[in-house]
């Protein structure tokens, strides 16, 4: 019989010795951002990085996305130990790339190395012939959802379907096979903890285009319509709005003008926002978008604007498996010990590890090791020990758990998980969010 705790110390023993390397890359990526598909020299360091050390990897997936498996030689269930590519937009941070903007403000570089820290550990030999079945690697593209114009674009061009890597990935197949899924995020909880459990918002995103007409906005504005107005009014009825969000819904509405008009002299004749709608169910996410639509609705109608608005799939509501959870609990324990492991609550952002956590059982706990507010000008990750070290050993040691024993404990949680959907109904579910319409009085 497999001595479970022997295996762990040498997995332990294995990273311990490659620490530096994961680090550099880690930094590398951190001083080297790129947002959501583009994550070219981000997703080309991580595919090198497994190919030098020997795992079968797929490159371009979803644009940017890196699989790198490897086979265990034993048929049994298959494992995701997942890490994102992407970077935020915060010109501010002190580590934004001069040119783009983009920055690891949510600590998206520290998910990559935990996931190598958990890659490089299973390289011993007396490692992984203890294990059954099949470990995939997953480096996704796109999790923030932002540059929703340029997104949209791509989904004209026929290059994705969905704004979020995760999804395409899901779209593609690459989840058909897979039983358990778990990634570590970066936090900022209590310092030195690791979180566990708590769930997370899902969400539709929007974008929205104004057109009024352009006239002499000191000479002639009569002859104009202010498109600006028109999305001025549409905020203000958003927000009177606010009183009817129920507070267990936890909504969350935050639009952006991205566009004002084209010149100062103009009166503007077309104006951009865009914005999510938030909830922590999907019911009250298609209840609060529909009156969103109406407040856009209304900014048009009171001013004789036309209004173009598209509403995108965004994330679903995360929903962590709780029988994985203590496994992960059990190993994290043994590790920075049990009064430094916390409990999370619910959080009202999002993640598309929401979309993996309805079709299979999927954890994503935090590493607690950062200061500042998340994606915020201040996010910098200052305990690398946890979030990349520490981080991958919990991972990697409650994948042994899984993986050992002819994958006993893998079967367990997979065959008792009762998911919300299957991934043709996921797909199928998502695609009944898209939605485009014009308005004009």
């Amino acid at each position: 019989m497999t001595d479970t705790n022997v295996i762990k110390t040498i997995f332990s023993n294995a990273i311990d010795g490659r620490i530096d390397e994961v680090k550099r890359l880690t930094l590398d990526i951190l001083h080297h951002p790129e947002t959501g598909y583009r994550e070219y020299r981000t997703s080309r360091l991580v595919a090198d990085w497994f190919r030098t050390n020997g795992f079968h990897v797929q490159t371009n997936v979803a644009k940017t996305g890196v699989i790198a498996t490897i086979e265990t030689g034993r048929a049994g269930p298959h494992v995701a130990v997942l890490g994102e590519l992407d970077a935020l937009i915060v010109p501010e941070h002190i580590y934004a790339a001069h040119e783009t903007g983009a920055a690891h403000a949510c600590g998206h570089h520290a998910q990559i190395g935990s996931m190598i820290t958990v890659a490089a550990g299973l390289l011993t030999e007396s490692v992984i012939k203890t294990l059954t079945g099949k470990i995939s690697f997953m480096a996704t593209p796109a999790e923030e959802y932002i540059e929703l114009g340029y997104r949209q674009t791509l989904v004209d061009n026929g290059e994705i379907e969905f704004f979020g890597g995760k999804q395409e990935f899901i779209k593609l197949g690459f989840f058909d096979s897979v039983d358990i899924a778990m990634l570590t995020h970066t936090g900022s909880e209590i310092a030195g903890t690791l979180g566990i459990g708590g769930s997370n918002n899902g969400m539709v995103g929007k974008t929205v285009r104004y057109l009024g007409k352009a006239a002499h906005a000191g000479g002639a504005p009569h002859l104009g319509i202010n498109s600006l107005n028109a999305a001025h009014l549409a905020l203000a009825a958003i927000h009177a709005q606010r009183e009817t969000f129920r507070e267990s819904d936890t909504v969350r509405v935050h639009p952006i003008i991205t566009k004002g008009g084209s010149a100062v002299n103009s009166v503007p004749s077309d104006v951009r926002i865009e914005t999510y709608v938030r909830a922590s169910n999907v019911p009250a996410i298609l209840v609060t978008s529909q009156k969103i639509d109406r407040a856009f609705r209304a900014g048009a109608l009171a001013t004789g604007a036309a209004v173009e608005i598209t509403t995108n799939p965004g994330y679903l509501p995360a929903k962590y498996d709780s029988a994985l959870t203590e496994l992960y609990r059990l190993n994290a324990s043994s590790l920075i010990g049990h009064d430094n492991i916390i409990q999370l609550n619910h959080g009202t952002g999002c993640t598309d590890m929401g979309d993996v956590s309805q079709i299979i059982p999927a954890i994503q706990p935090t590493a607690n090791a950062t200061t500042g507010s998340g994606h915020g000008v201040d996010y910098r990750v200052e305990n690398y020990e946890l979030a990349i070290t520490k981080a991958g050993k919990a991972m990697g040691m409650t994948l042994i758990d899984l993986l050992t024993a002819d994958g006993a404990k893998a079967r367990d949680i997979a065959g008792s998980f009762d998911a919300p959907m299957t991934i043709r109904d996921y797909l199928h579910r998502m695609r009944s969010f898209r939605s485009r319409s014009t308005y004009q009085e």
